[in-house]
């Protein structure tokens, strides 16, 4: 069995052992990094470590440092109760304002389970007392994180991008950006439609005053967790966000705090300081977080470990391993394979498939990382645009993870209060059936065949 074959099948036993033991796949990879490096690559510890991503590293540990922080000073609870407020409360509205919020916390840097964590207690809070679909809901909170999801300066976008570069890929974060943004706006507003959003207008307008509760203030009777109405966030690969102590008095969340605007600003300055002035996300939002923290030591004293370390072995390990891959020259190998099919659109869309399939099982940030550096020999070819295949990819592996078997809809399937679960549980698998069956097509046939890049 050659080298190249062995190395793609210890990948495929990474991601089952992940998907079914519940192992970090990060922590599997680092492992099946050093026994393919050692014993098939014959690759040293230096060797098997100059796959390291040590710049995404940085990034990950920065920008959810600093969001940690916003989350312990009560920023992200301003954020929500003022974006409700914003629109004065409409029924209609609300499932769209859960969309936006999470669309935004994942675009400023937030991992995408963390904001679903935070958002989908309170969203589905809403559906159970408002009569809302709690799929419709839950959908608009997945879609929502995954639409900001690839923003330049977020955690998803900055590793794709980061991966383009460093394959030496033709890159449009942009376009990136914009392709995950449209498409999960364009899922959403079906959803709207199909389950029951026209008919919302009907119900008025939610009390403001029951809309300030819902942040720092929760009716323990729509917590999920009978408390403080921010549910405990399940274990997971990719998962961040740990429950909020419950207090004996609940934060005013209506206040603007010193600690909160000095937050607001710094997540502005990040966003000014990688736009405008192209400083590195990673180093300017630690800076930031530690800030802060020298500031504040009594609000961020819990924040590091509140850092998404899960999520940072896990990228760390894919992206290793893929550096080993690319030592054995599997990566060239399994590159030439696919362009052998001699279709090269027939070739695209299989690996959309494959990205959304696994991703709804196992880890969208994993399997992006692999999929990417195994599509980069097919992508030399010239015969596919590179910025619209990449973006393809992106999107099919995270748009399915609406799905029960996902971090996602596992949180959003935890946070649903006075459901069936056994229900709702099979519309969500139903409904992450039908994202994967159909989403993956669509994009190839948006993106990849134009052949934009």
């Amino acid at each position: 069995m050659s080298p190249e074959l062995i190395s793609i099948l210890v990948l495929v036993v990474v991601f089952v052992i992940a998907t079914t033991r519940s192992v970090n796949m990060g922590a599997l990879a680092f492992a099946a990094a050093f026994a393919v490096g050692e014993l098939v690559a014959d690759l040293d510890a230096d060797g098997i470590f100059a796959g390291f991503p040590g710049d995404l590293f940085v990034v990950l540990v920065g920008v959810t440092y600093l969001f940690a922080i916003a989350r312990a000073n009560g920023t992200t609870d301003w954020l929500v109760h003022a974006s409700i407020r914003l629109v004065r409360g409409r029924v209609a509205l609300i499932p769209w304002v859960m969309f936006a919020i999470t669309g935004a916390l994942t675009a400023i840097g937030a991992v995408s389970p963390a904001a679903v964590a935070i958002v989908a207690p309170i969203a589905l809070s809403f559906a159970a007392r408002y009569g809302i679909s709690p799929l419709l809901m839950g959908a608009m909170v997945v879609h929502g994180a995954q639409g900001g999801g690839f923003s330049p300066i977020s955690i998803y976008g900055t590793i794709v991008n980061g991966i383009v570069e460093r394959e030496h890929l033709p890159g449009n974060e942009v376009f990136l950006f914009l392709a995950s943004l449209i498409v999960n706006l364009v899922i959403a507003g079906v959803m709207f439609v199909l389950f029951g959003g026209l008919k919302l207008w009907a119900q008025g307008a939610v009390p403001l005053d029951e809309a300030a509760g819902s942040g720092g203030a929760p009716d323990k009777r729509d917590a999920p967790d009978g408390g403080t109405g921010t549910a405990p966030a399940p274990s997971s690969g990719t998962g961040t966000a740990t429950a909020v102590a419950t207090r004996t008095e609940a934060p005013d969340t209506t206040r603007l705090s010193p600690a909160r605007i000095a937050t607001l600003t710094a997540l502005v300055a990040l966003v000014v300081a990688v736009l405008a002035f192209d400083l590195d996300a990673g180093l300017t939002s630690i800076t930031l977080a530690v800030i802060l923290s020298a500031a504040w030591p009594e609000d961020s004293r819990k924040a590091v470990g509140q850092i998404a370390w899960s999520t940072v072995l896990l990228i760390c390990g894919v992206l290793t391993y893929v550096g080993v891959l690319e030592e054995i020259g599997t990566i060239k190998w399994a590159g030439e394979g696919v362009g052998g099919i001699g279709v090269p659109l027939l070739a695209a869309v299989l690996l959309c498939y494959i990205g959304a399939i696994v991703s709804a099982f196992a880890s969208s940030v994993g399997i992006m990382g692999a999929l990417i550096p195994l599509a980069v020999p097919f992508l030399a070819q010239g015969e596919i645009g590179a910025v619209g295949m990449v973006a393809a990819l992106a999107v099919s592996a995270t748009v399915v993870d609406v799905s029960p078997f996902s971090t996602n809809g596992a949180l959003v399937l935890a946070a649903a209060p006075d459901v069936d679960r056994e229900r709702f549980f099979r519309q969500l698998m139903i409904y992450g059936g039908i994202v994967v069956a159909v989403v993956p097509a669509v994009v190839w046939l948006v993106l990849v065949v134009p052949g934009f890049g």
